[in-house]
């Protein structure tokens, strides 16, 4: 097929955000008729999948400190598993398993969970906690100082792969066009408006932009010549002047390399994704010295895609200039060091006594990522010109499957009550969301 050069909607970005908005746009105009997946081309520099979205531990989780996002994540929840087989979703649940100083925060996700109807359990009370782990999930469970439990019952983890390609080819059945190597270098604009898409390959026409670019997000942002910093009011009243609209973190992640059927639970079967945020002191599983005395806090899971157990532990944020491309473990920059490992692996053998003299076992190969992060840590879901809306996920992207369908509604017309706390003037109006005590800026 020759290169196009006009579209009624260009979506920029073939991953989570980019694939899930063209199919259920296309459903949507499809339903309302006033249009078909035909209308719209899907445009990726790399692949499918070549961004943050192919790389994503794959995780589900609807424990969040923010009554906006536990809603939004239980919407996401329920098209999982619209389609378990196609999406790889393994629906095991999540635990977020914490110490005293986050009981308080838990406390108030459960409840709030519980009135939303998202399934779930709680356990309080050192004992009970140890209790609880040692007889439901795993004999040798021994992490200190945990005071609460927080057992999800639905959510779990998904193969980002299968997961992708299920939605291009869900899209491409509906007729949506998917390019790849594609480069967007700019947009041509008049007044508000964005008129065509620029790429190295020629302009496109469009009446419609949709960018859903993960760690790309700044660049596009500096294309569409948005402001570098802005003033954020909290919510207290204070304006803080002149804040850094965009910080880059380093994800931290990897696998260890026994057997997933090493991970399973009591019974045999696939555990919960186990997060754990406590602060006993972690000592080293290689020779015993303290690697932290502060809070501390960390994910894993069995993972037969990964051939291991796989999971990561807090990011860190990135100073001076970022390179984002080349991205992935094809960077020099932002993959794993032996700091990491070294804390991860002691931090599974604090967990459960399996781990112990496993560290060894670390597979020695590229991982980790960066992501962009907004001033607040959460996502913009927002019309930033009159006719681009901008997905701009802050490392939240690959459990929100269910946004592209909220962002097809809004598109199409219908204001969407889940996405309205994510507006980018919440800033300027001192609407912003509470913060948890977690070590995590996303939690």
């Amino acid at each position: 097929m020759s290169f196009p050069t006009k579209y009624k909607y260009v979506i920029i970005g073939a991953g989570i955000h980019g694939l899930s908005t063209a199919y259920h746009l296309s459903k949507e105009l499809k339903q309302k008729k006033v249009g078909s997946g035909k209308d719209i081309l899907v445009i990726d520099k790399a692949a499918i999948g070549a961004g943050a979205s192919g790389i994503a531990c794959g995780i589900i989780r609807n424990n969040y400190f923010q009554p906006a996002m536990r809603e939004l994540i239980a919407h996401s929840v329920a098209l999982w598993e619209e389609d378990v087989e196609g999406y790889g979703y393994r629906p095991v649940g999540y635990m977020q398993i914490s110490c005293e100083s986050m009981h308080a925060d838990v406390a108030g996700i459960y409840k709030q969970q519980q009135e939303i109807g998202y399934e779930s359990l709680f356990i309080e009370g050192e004992k009970e906690c140890l209790k609880y782990m040692k007889k439901n999930i795993f004999h040798d469970w021994q992490a200190k100082n945990i005071t609460s439990i927080l057992h999800e019952k639905k959510g779990g983890y998904a193969h980002n792969t299968k997961a992708l390609y299920c939605l291009a080819d869900k899209a491409e059945a509906e007729g949506v066009r998917i390019l790849t190597g594609v480069e967007v270098t700019g947009f041509k604009t008049n007044k508000n408006s964005v008129t065509a898409v620029k790429t190295q390959k020629g302009d496109i026409e469009c009446d419609y932009v949709i960018i859903g670019a993960g760690p790309w997000a700044k660049s596009f942002w500096d294309m569409l010549d948005l402001p570098d910093q802005i003033d954020i009011k909290d919510n207290d009243g204070n304006i803080h002047k002149n804040a850094k609209m965009w910080t880059y973190l380093c994800l931290v992640e990897g696998t260890l390399g026994v057997p997933p059927d090493y991970a399973m639970n009591n019974e045999g079967k696939m555990p919960p994704v186990i997060h754990i945020d406590t602060d006993a002191p972690l000592y080293s599983s290689e020779d015993g010295s303290l690697i932290t005395d502060e809070i501390w806090g960390v994910y894993y899971k069995p993972d037969f895609h990964f051939g291991g157990v796989q999971g990561g532990a807090a990011p860190y944020i990135v100073e001076g200039e970022v390179k984002v491309d080349p991205y992935g473990i094809d960077s020099p920059d932002f993959v794993v060091g032996p700091e990491f490992v070294h804390m991860w692996t002691s931090a599974l053998a604090h967990c459960q006594k399996r781990y112990e003299n496993k560290y060894q076992y670390y597979k020695n190969e590229p991982s980790g990522g960066v992501g962009a992060f907004t001033p607040d840590n959460f996502p913009i879901f927002d019309k930033m010109k009159d006719n681009c809306y901008m997905i701009l996920d802050s490392n939240h992207g690959y459990k929100m499957i269910g946004v592209g369908k909220l962002v097809a509604k809004e598109i199409t017309g219908e204001k969407q009550r889940l996405l309205k706390p994510f507006r980018f003037e919440r800033y300027a109006k001192g609407e912003l969301h509470p913060v948890s005590n977690s070590p995590f800026p996303w939690s």
